[in-house]
């Protein structure tokens, strides 16, 4: 299903002002580099493509800046794994969101976002505490190969 990056954008913005922030214009780029990768990219890869799609350099110092807003914001995740960053798969879509877990393909390099139910994510934290761990982040990366390239030759 191809992205309406027009619409995830007004989506963002009214996210933004319900929750008293600004999603100024070069946050609002940072993003829409973003979602139109195919896959997650690091702060210096969408620095790169921001110069070459709004014809403007932004140091990276500001970008990781911008990543931190937008992550707070709910816009973007930072995969732990690799430090590379993605836009929320749910940005427009109104119910309450999920713990997120990443499927990341270890050929391509895809990642598909997909929530995991409330009452694992219970479990796994009563199962946590038994041992005295203190939590920090509750997403989850798993890596494997995905449906296409699994269908296609090496």
């Amino acid at each position: 299903m191809p992205l309406d990056i027009d619409q995830i954008i007004k989506k963002s913005q009214e996210v933004c002002t319900l929750a008293g922030a600004k999603l100024t214009d070069k946050r609002k780029n940072v993003l829409i580099v973003l979602l139109a990768a195919a896959t997650p990219l690091s702060a210096y890869e969408i620095v790169e493509r921001y110069k070459t799609h709004f014809h403007e350099a932004l140091p990276v110092m500001s970008v990781y800046r911008m990543l931190d807003f937008l992550i707070q914001e709910k816009l973007v995740h930072k995969l732990e794994t690799s430090g590379q960053y993605m836009s929320c798969a749910h940005i427009t879509c109104e119910h309450q969101h999920e713990t997120p877990q990443f499927l990341i393909c270890d050929r391509c390099g895809s990642v598909k976002e997909i929530g995991i139910k409330q009452h694992i994510i219970a479990e796994l934290e009563r199962s946590i505490q038994s041992t005295g761990f203190t939590l920090a982040h509750q997403q989850l990366e798993l890596h494997g190969i995905c449906e296409h390239c699994q269908i296609k030759p090496q």
